[in-house]
């Protein structure tokens, strides 16, 4: 049974009367007035419970476009990839290498986007007869985006066609080497860029300026699948597939949707389809190397985004970190059983390495970051550094600084010659990636860029006060008007009866949930924390005991040592109001509800 507590509150009163939880957040209902009404309309009009009309209704969406939203049709949101600026040229000119068997490389970068992307491309050219070559750049000693020594050793290995995905927009000199040593280069990327383009065949960039698509959120997996759709498109025209089958791009959409939550750009429109459909083409299990990391994961059931940003991005990601950075796009490349067994294993001992480093470098950073803030509101970006941090970890340790303090963290691995590289992550509605351009603009910075919730950077030691200074004044207005950083936005009230495996897949439909969709939040109010314990890998478990018995089994990951976790442990026994989101967890063939918790309250304490 659902409680009647899905009401929003009263306009600026804190949900369920919780002005200040025990790990110092203000509750907040996350509908307006206005959304309230359409809640109620979307519930009369589509015969659906009122928890999750609120779901739809507190992402925005109207009553007319219910049912549109919750079937998101890749047929009707797929745009002609014409209208992409250069799409043409650059479609052509891999289409010429693929009819002429030219050799060709696909040049990517080290993340989940990049290593995605190279699969993706690798995996179409050799159902169409085509061989890539695929170079990830080594992130310590090569750096991001392609180079010039890569490149020499590209061409000297036959390469005449080099595509950079997820890379090479602001690689000016690289590029202009590359069309030196005779190599035709096309860039396939979504990276921010100046005016100033690169000297390629053609730059498909849906942020370049002269790009009237509108489909600059799409993470650049999104922005491969669409340049191969044109390739497939000119080689249908020219009759490359009257005596061979033509592949379906479809079945590769599990690699867009992994590519596209890890690049947590926004899932909206086309990103949103992409991930619906890719999260039903990984359940088929038809890559091979995937489903050898998913196993390898543990990963139990069929994935949901969480797993996807949660444990298979970080296995693709330890490669590029602390390891061989080909390893991910390797594995998501390769149909050998054996290999893919071999690499998903070495992947998955690579993370188990990087979370003991972060483990280390994680202590040392909360507690700059505790005594940056003190007893009051500190700062309101966090920039955090140190000699001692491995640079291909800081990108969680922002991360882990931004989820616990509630707004955007820098870290920075300072080298010995006193050059640091950094990386940030950011809260909705704050443009970090903006505020590093200008900063590199100002000269502050040596390098830098990225996106609204994701940025990296390099720069002197001597710098790192006026970058604190220059973040704290060009973000500081935004961080404070951040719902992440005002409160915790719950979406509705549930009772532990009430969160049934059917409810949840309901809610389900609203997703995939992410950045620009995110996760619906529901709060528990006064339930029994009749179980609570912290295990070995950090993580708290508890189980919520409601007022007629039913049980809700609960875990707050990596929340043993925090505010959060340590509150759970303190209550052990007590009733409490509990916040989390739902899902449905699958073991062993069992299916139950389960909650993510991600704050806890005093009942009746109001500030």
């Amino acid at each position: 049974m659902l409680m009647t507590l899905a009401r929003p509150d009263a306009a600026g009163r804190a949900f369920l009367g919780v002005e200040r939880s025990l790990s110092g957040r203000r509750w907040v209902s996350r509908l307006d007035e206005g959304e309230t009404r359409n809640a109620v309309t979307i519930a009369q009009r589509h015969a659906l419970p009122d928890i999750v009309a609120r779901v739809l209704a507190g992402r925005g969406v109207a009553p007319d476009d219910v049912p549109d939203f919750l079937e998101p049709a890749l047929k009707r949101l797929l745009p002609d990839p014409s209208v992409l600026t250069a799409m043409d040229i650059a479609a052509a000119r891999i289409a010429d290498a693929v009819v002429a068997g030219e050799p060709m490389a696909v040049f990517g970068d080290y993340d989940v986007d990049g290593a995605t992307s190279s699969a993706l491309f690798a995996r179409y050219m050799r159902s169409v007869g085509a061989d890539p070559v695929i170079y990830i750049p080594d992130r310590l000693f090569e750096g991001y985006g392609p180079n010039t020594e890569a490149l020499r050793s590209l061409a000297s290995r036959g390469a005449r066609l080099i595509v950079c995905v997820d890379c090479g927009s602001t690689s000016h000199q690289a590029l202009a080497d590359g069309k030196a040593m005779g190599l035709d280069i096309v860039v396939v990327d979504r990276g921010e860029l100046g005016a100033e383009l690169p000297p390629a065949v053609a730059v498909v960039n849906p942020n370049r300026q002269d790009d009237l698509s509108g489909l600059g959120h799409l993470a650049a997996v999104g922005v491969t699948f669409l340049t191969l759709v044109a390739v497939n498109r000119v080689l249908r025209a020219r009759g490359w597939f009257a005596t061979r089958p033509e592949p379906e791009l479809l079945q590769w959409l599990d690699l867009v949707a992994l590519g596209t939550v890890c690049d947590v750009v926004p899932l909206v429109g086309l990103n949103r389809a992409f991930v619906a459909k890719g999260l039903l083409a990984m359940a088929r299990r038809g890559n091979r190397g995937l489903a050898a990391l998913a196993d390898a994961a543990r990963l139990g059931g069929p994935a949901a985004p969480y797993h996807l940003g949660f444990l298979l991005g970080p296995r693709i990601n330890a490669g590029g970190r602390i390891g061989d950075a080909a390893l991910g796009a390797r594995l998501l490349a390769s149909d050998d059983p054996v290999e893919c067994e071999r690499l998903a294993a070495e992947l998955d001992r690579l993370n188990r390495e990087r979370q003991a480093i972060e483990t280390v470098m994680l202590e040392e950073a909360m507690a700059e970051a505790a005594a940056e803030i003190g007893d009051g509101e500190g700062p309101s970006v966090l920039v955090t550094a140190s000699e001692r941090w491995h640079p291909g970890v800081v990108g969680l340790i922002a991360s882990r600084l931004k989820d616990r303090f509630h707004r955007p963290a820098v870290a920075i691995a300072m080298q010995p010659n006193g050059i640091g590289t950094g990386s940030g992550r950011s809260v909705a509605g704050v443009d970090l990636g903006h505020a590093i351009r200008r900063a590199v603009e100002r000269g502050i910075l040596q390098k830098g860029g990225g996106h609204a919730m994701a940025a990296g950077l390099t720069v002197e030691k001597a710098r790192l006060g006026e970058l604190r200074a220059f973040l704290e004044e060009a973000l500081r207005r935004a961080v404070s008007g951040s719902e992440e950083a005002d409160g915790l936005a719950v979406d509705a009230a549930l009772s532990a009866q009430g969160a049934t495996i059917d409810l949840i897949e309901m809610v389900d439909r609203a997703g995939p949930f992410g950045a620009g969709n995110l996760e619906p939040v529901f709060a528990f109010p006064s339930h029994q924390l009749s179980y609570v314990e912290a295990n070995g890998n950090g993580h708290v478990r508890a189980t919520l005991r409601g007022h007629d018995g039913t049980t809700l089994k609960a875990t707050a990951f990596r929340a043993a040592d925090t505010e959060l976790g340590r509150a759970l442990v303190a209550n052990r026994g007590r009733q409490m109001h509990v916040a989390g989101m739902l899902s449905v967890d699958s073991w062993q063939g069992r299916r139950q509800p389960a909650l993510r918790i991600v704050d806890v309250a005093e009942p009746g304490a109001g500030g």
